[in-house]
């Protein structure tokens, strides 16, 4: 059997759920997946796919601090070991395994190799960073140019990404549609709101804080998934707010089907998912990264979502819920052609 190798980043987990309906297309397409990654990211895969073989890369050890582009910058002496020590670890796995015939990097800077087709996902050809975007968009292109292909999940015209994944440069880049791990369904809406967090810490944490104190004692049925990947599942209840760790896919679609409205960070993995599901969302971006900063704004622009900054999250949001409008988008879904660049070998 084939192996191709998929390697997500382990920044929240959106990188890895995005890799979900990948990972299903490649066993479709007669395929073995091979994950590897590291952190919760991998912790989530395996438990999603416990029947696929994985290894662990290292870690890039990303967190925010009160300013994300230099917590970065400060980072990148331990990013580029990183990235050499898992360039080493994927040559290494494709030496001792023919029958590796590709690789799928979810914004994994060094999971490429030369001899075999290698594809980089991301929906940022541009790096958001204040006024060091040309700097930071400059280095990735310079990444993304590694790989055989660039593969942005969007629609043409970069209708959800906007100015993100827009460039003029040729990056062999592909437009594949909405990536979502998540199947619209016709269930009864039981669920007034459905809260879905995820990200690295401390942010997460002090929005879960703030969400848990104004739900805890609303009338309304909620749902607060912490995305805290665990080796069990931990359910607790305070009225009518219910807080799970974690949900896997198959669960997860259900709760998120029969949901009312969600409250997410804007995160473009989540926004896909609201794409795919047509849900009526608020949007809360992440302090101080730039890139869901302007998604939020963009989407409320396009009249897609609502957003509000985490600074103005109070009490009032309760009342404005039932003000939000649903959107109606169509979506285009990946195109398992595709996996064509993988059949030569």
């Amino acid at each position: 059997m084939k192996k191709i190798i998929i390697a997500p980043l382990n920044w929240g987990l959106g990188h890895a759920t995005r890799c979900v309906p990948i990972i299903k297309e490649l066993q479709k397409s007669n395929f073995t997946p091979i994950i590897a990654s590291d952190g919760t990211a991998l912790q989530f895969l395996i438990k999603e796919f416990p029947s696929l073989e994985f290894f662990e890369l290292p870690s890039y050890k990303i967190s925010y601090g009160r300013n994300l582009k230099w917590s970065l910058i400060l980072k990148i002496p331990t990013i580029v070991r990183a990235v050499h020590k898992e360039r080493l670890l994927i040559q290494e796995y494709v030496h001792q395994n023919p029958n590796v015939v590709g690789i799928i990097s979810d914004n994994r800077f060094g999971c490429y190799y030369t001899k075999i087709p290698s594809v980089y996902i991301t929906h940022q050809l541009n790096v958001l960073s204040g006024f060091l975007t040309p700097v930071t968009s400059f280095f990735h292109r310079r990444v993304i140019r590694k790989y055989n292909e660039c593969w942005i999940p969007d629609e043409e015209n970069s209708v959800y990404s906007g100015k993100l994944s827009r460039s003029s440069k040729n990056l062999n880049q592909k437009y594949i549609g909405v990536l979502s791990r998540f199947k619209k369904q016709e269930l009864p809406q039981d669920i007034d709101v459905l809260i879905l967090l995820s990200g690295p810490e401390p942010n997460r944490t002090q929005l879960e804080i703030k969400l848990t104190s104004i739900f805890k004692t609303s009338s309304k049925k909620v749902y607060l998934i912490q995305g805290v990947v665990e080796k069990t599942q931990k359910t607790t209840k305070e009225n009518q707010l219910t807080i799970v760790n974690f949900m896997l896919t198959n669960e997860l679609d259900k709760i998120f089907n029969s949901s009312k409205l969600v409250i997410c960070r804007s995160g473009y993995s989540s926004v896909l998912d609201l794409v795919s599901l047509n849900k009526k969302a608020l949007l809360i971006p992440t302090k101080f990264q730039n890139e869901q900063e302007y998604l939020a704004k963009h989407l409320h622009k396009k009249k897609y979502f609502s957003y509000v900054k985490e600074k103005e999250v109070n009490n009032k949001i309760v009342d404005d819920l039932p003000k939000l409008t649903p959107v109606n988008l169509k979506k285009k879904e990946f195109n398992s052609r595709l996996l064509h660049l993988f059949h030569g070998k």
